[in-house]
């Protein structure tokens, strides 16, 4: 009998904004994957770093930092190798991500590879944007209003005619994009109504108007944008 692949979400960096059913299936994993970029530490893994079994094997996922995505799915094909050669040996592996798995989250490309072949269960975790807007106190969407998010990569054009139709925004994967994201919407007159905030739930967490943003920001970085069109109460 093969074994189960879980992607679990382990949230947005806060150790105990982790769900029960996380913590309980990396606890007891013998076998934990997680991605890692260009060398660095892997974010996931710190977060769950004291619920993994000294002795449990892990599987490294380096994927280099590059806009060509070669190199990337050649990173998971030997990930997705790994996994499920523990798999076929009747061990199940629990793959951590940080966030969401299906939220922007890397374990979709191993649930592509994979799915098909084993049993593939989904635990869901708190995502970034709804830890930003906690940590920003700065409610969403109401009622019929509608909440965008975009992904700050894209091009000046875009965003500005997404932002312009919506009615709340939340801008992710801002970081060396943050001096075009605040231009558009400046030039939309919505500064005033939007947050920057960073590395939420972390010690180091960052929370600001958007105005006072500073000149640069790391990739785990958000805006958040409300033109007010329901008040909540």
């Amino acid at each position: 009998m093969t074994g189960i692949l879980y992607g679990v979400g382990v949230g947005p960096g806060a150790p105990d904004l982790m769900t029960l059913r996380a913590a309980r299936l990396i606890e007891g994993a013998d076998v934990v994957a997680y991605p890692t970029l260009a060398g660095a530490a892997s974010f996931a893994r710190a977060i769950a770093a004291d619920l993994i079994a000294p002795d449990a094997q892990e599987i490294v996922m380096d994927v280099p930092m590059s806009v060509e995505r070669a190199p990337a799915q050649a990173a998971y094909d030997k990930g997705a190798a790994e996994i499920a050669a523990a798999l076929d040996a009747g061990r199940d592996v629990v793959c951590l991500c940080e966030g969401d798995p299906f939220f922007y989250g890397s374990f979709m490309y191993l649930f592509a590879r994979l799915a098909e072949r084993y049993r593939v269960e989904i635990v869901p975790g708190v995502t970034s944007v709804t830890a930003c807007a906690a940590r920003a106190r700065m409610p969403l969407a109401a009622r019929n209003e509608r909440l965008t998010v975009l992904p700050g990569p894209l091009p000046e054009d875009e965003l500005r005619a997404r932002i312009e139709g919506a009615e709340s925004v939340v801008i992710m994967k801002v970081g060396r994009h943050l001096a075009k994201i605040k231009g558009v919407i400046d030039a939309l007159g919505l500064t005033e109504g939007a947050v920057y905030v960073e590395r939420a739930t972390l010690p180091e967490e960052v929370v600001l108007p958007l105005a006072d943003a500073p000149e640069k920001a790391p990739y785990f970085s958000m805006i958040l944008l409300t033109k007010g069109a329901d008040p909540w109460l």
